[in-house]
């Protein structure tokens, strides 16, 4: 079997592939994708899973990149900060930024794979295959062996390079770890000690928004949390980021007058909102959450992963899409870059991209705790106050939040290097009760002082 030079295979049809589909496609390869699900277009069931996420300024640039911001914008809903719901408190609004246009979007994960779905199979030298099984995959010679099964035939297939965007449990880098002595593939996943749950707020009987439609929401409560999404039909979704274990854990809250109870104790003012909130608890599925670091990405200069085929991360700084996007924008540059030569661009890809892969993954940690049992903490709602104050008053601050979101100039190793030490700082000078007395030029000047 002897492939086309210009013909890609994609594993895995999610966002990331998709997207890749479509810009290899734009520069003229013919791509084939394997997809083992169903064509999500034709009966899509979101079965309690991830239905909006958080797109910013990264994303967008890959979204430029192919012609579709303005298109993909049509279908967002901006999210300017964090309204935060605190136990037996007011609820109050924390901006993301001092600079009016610097916001997220919530976005629905669904319709925007089918927007870049449809736009990848109008390209003529697209083929999508859907129902195709990957069981095997020959690193060395980009060949795939898959299961049609919709037939139950196995078939093989060669090309050019092989690609896994195939998502958190690839094939192709379990492929990949079988030839662990001769990559030397390092490996590691990492599991939270938390679940999530996905529930709903309805719209009202005028179909509007029950609560703020332009904020992410969260109920922070120490150890767990809910947070919302506002998505375009009037309602939220949901998500119930909670611990395993303890007494209020998934694994033992298992009756309706303890989910009641520990509802009507923790989240009084949600209740309103949710009529459905019991139903939806015991019917939708509890989702794991993790960290997957390893590398090499690539293989023999034919084979290599991107997305969270590589790098999955936890969903706490809403950049997991984001950087599955810019994965693709990076690739992008580097085809042009190297003109073609495959080998070259597998390895600059895995070289420019691993450090910036793990910082991300290390600061959606950090977020996590931040969200859980921070963001009404005393000193920290100080910290946003004078990050508030100054980027709106000097040009070239950006708190860590905004360098890493509204920053995609940035790798995000330096935002996170940067960002980390300025939050070291005014941790520390917001600490002093004094704090609003210390002139904001004072801050700005100890900031600008800091050595990377």
């Amino acid at each position: 079997m002897t492939p086309s030079p210009s013909k890609l295979i994609i594993v895995g049809a999610g966002l990331c592939g998709s997207l890749l589909a479509l810009r290899m496609a734009q520069r003229g390869y013919k791509v084939v994708v394997y997809e083992k699900s169903a064509d999500m277009r034709k009966n899509y069931h979101d079965a309690g899973r991830s239905i909006n996420l958080a797109l910013s300024a990264r994303g967008l640039m890959a979204m430029d990149r192919v012609g579709l911001r303005n298109k993909v914008m049509e279908d967002c809903i901006p999210m300017k900060g964090r309204m935060i719901h605190p136990l037996g408190g007011d609820s109050f609004f924390s901006a993301y930024s001092g600079r009016s246009e610097d916001y997220i979007n919530s976005v629905s994960r669904p319709g925007l794979n089918m927007m870049l779905l449809n736009e990848a199979e109008a390209m003529e030298n697209v083929q999508l295959r859907f129902n195709c099984n990957v069981a095997k995959v020959d690193l060395e010679n980009a060949e795939v062996e898959y299961t049609d099964r919709t037939t139950d035939e196995k078939h093989t297939d060669k090309g050019a390079i092989v690609i896994g965007t195939d998502g958190a449990g690839s094939v192709v880098r379990k492929a990949m770890m079988g030839k662990t002595t001769k990559l030397l593939f390092n490996y590691s996943q990492d599991f939270l000690r938390h679940g999530y749950k996905e529930l709903t707020i309805p719209p009202s009987a005028t179909k509007d928004w029950k609560i703020e439609k332009n904020a992410l929401h969260i109920w922070p409560r120490g150890h767990f949390m809910i947070i919302a999404l506002p998505n375009k039909n009037g309602s939220f979704t949901l998500t119930m980021f909670h611990p395993y274990e303890s007494d209020i854990g998934f694994n033992n809250m298992k009756t309706q007058e303890q989910v009641r109870g520990f509802f009507e104790t923790n989240f009084p003012s949600l209740l309103p909102h949710t009529p459905d909130y019991l139903t939806e608890y015991f019917e939708n599925p509890v989702g794991t959450l993790g960290t997957i670091k390893c590398y090499p990405w690539q293989a023999y200069g034919r084979t290599m992963i991107m997305g969270d085929a590589s790098h999955a991360i936890v969903p706490f700084y809403g950049q997991g899409m984001n950087a599955a996007f810019e994965d693709v924008r990076v690739f992008d540059d580097l085809v042009e870059l190297h003109d073609g030569n495959w080998a070259e661009i597998l390895k600059a890809f895995e070289d420019s991209r691993k450090e910036n892969a793990d910082a991300i993954a290390d600061l959606a940690l950090d977020n996590f705790q931040e969200m859980q049992d921070k963001v009404d903490d005393q000193a920290f709602i100080r910290k946003r106050k004078i990050e508030m104050q100054l980027e709106q008053t000097y040009d070239d601050y950006y708190s860590k939040y905004s360098l890493v979101t509204f920053r995609p100039e940035l790798s995000y190793a330096v935002a996170k290097a940067q960002g980390r030490k300025q939050d070291e700082l005014l941790l520390r000078m917001c600490a002093d009760d004094n704090y609003a007395e210390i002139p904001l030029s004072d801050y700005y000047k100890q900031l600008k002082n800091i050595e990377l």
